[in-house]
This record gives C-alpha cells, sequence and structure tokens, in this order.
C-alpha cells in the first residue's frame, strides 16, 4: 500500500499521539507500507508554526530534520502533474493545502490517511 499523511495525520504521528485512530495506526505499521508525506504539508505547517497558530513541541526545524531523518516517511514534492489536477478540481473542499493533497494522492494513485471527510467527494481511497 502507498499512502499520503494529511497534515495533521503527519504531526499526530511525529508525536505519536493517540488522536491518531486503529485503523491510521494500522495502516502505518506494515512493513509493505510506502508513507509519504507532502511538501505542502511542510509548507502549512511552516505557516501556521510562523503565526502561532500550531505549537510544535520542538523548534520548526528540529522537526523538519526528524522527518527528513525518519527512514520510514518519504518526501512528496509538487509536480506540473500535480498542479495540472489540481486546477481541475471541483471545489468540493475550500483548503488550497488540503485540495493540492488530493490532487497528489489522485496523480500518485496514493491513500489519503487522515479524518477529513471532504476528501470523499474527490474520489480518493481515505483511511481512518
Amino acid at each position: 500500500m502507498r499512502v499520503l499523511l494529511d497534515t495533521h495525520t503527519l504531526l499526530w504521528v511525529a508525536d505519536d499521539s493517540p488522536q491518531l485512530s486503529i485503523a491510521a495506526r494500522k495502516a502505518l505499521l506494515p512493513q509493505t507500507t510506502e508513507r509519504y508525506f507532502s511538501v505542502i504539508s511542510l509548507w502549512e505547517i511552516s505557516i501556521k508554526v510562523g503565526l502561532g497558530k500550531l505549537p510544535l513541541r520542538q523548534p520548526l526545524e528540529s522537526f523538519l530534520d526528524a522527518l527528513e531523518s525518519n527512514p520510514n516517511l518519504l518526501p512528496l514534492n509538487l509536480a506540473r502533474d500535480h498542479f495540472v489536477r489540481y486546477a481541475a478540481l471541483p471545489l468540493h473542499h475550500r483548503d488550497p493545502f488540503d485540495r493540492m493533497l488530493v490532487a497528489q494522492a489522485l496523480s500518485e494513485s496514493l491513500t489519503v490517511v487522515g479524518c477529513d471527510e471532504a476528501f470523499d467527494a474527490y474520489g480518493v481511497q481515505r483511511v481512518w
């Protein structure tokens, strides 16, 4: 299985939060699962940290270092296909960060691990 972590899921995985559902934990456990996080999530996190809306348990730079050094998490950069897919998406969801995650998931055939039911309107495979 290949999965894309929604931003909140990425934060909860980094903190080993009990807010992760049982199904999400199971989807993230198998050794055969490729776990991706989007650079879009990093952008969203950095904006919210900078605005004081998202407290992290560690400085942002340390958080990013930990993600980069985690062999179980793979970064997903933005690609041309993602932008094209994004532009064609209907406005079921107004959050531009989440819409880009949808575009990436659809373009890359990834299952999203996250609790946001708005993703379902796009036909994205989602685990929560």
